[in-house]
């Protein structure tokens, strides 16, 4: 069972990554493969060793697969900098995992709305 004070490290420590991958990823990298991206999440395992780091990409399919091949080019910069920033003995390993769920969601509203339009047939 893990200590309550351990979650909430956890949890701190996992907005702080955001906050500063963000930064990173927004202004500091100079890959022209990495376009419009936003971090919306990062999921840190539990010994912290690693982070699956979600990011929504602007963009159609073939930029994001562009931009998903500049992050992985990017990670052991990013993770530098997060060493340095954050002071960190040992950063995370960073995983890139692109974000698609607000995909999904406007495809379930739309789905939803399409539904209700149609009338209702009688036997």
């Amino acid at each position: 069972m893990e200590r309550r004070g351990q979650k909430y490290h956890r949890e701190r420590l996992g907005e702080a990554l955001r906050e500063e991958i963000e930064t990173i990823l927004e202004g500091e990298l100079g890959d022209p493969r990495i376009g419009l991206v936003n971090v919306s999440e990062v999921h840190l395992a539990p010994d912290s060793r690693s982070a699956r780091v979600m990011v929504v990409v602007q963009g159609d399919e073939a930029a994001a697969e562009s931009t998903m091949e500049g992050l992985a080019a990017a990670t052991g910069y990013v993770r530098r900098e997060l060493a340095e920033r954050l002071h960190l003995r040992r950063p995370p390993e960073l995983i890139f995992v692109q974000d698609r769920s607000q995909q999904y969601e406007a495809r379930i509203d739309e789905l939803l709305t399409r539904t209700k339009k149609k009338p209702a047939r009688r036997a």
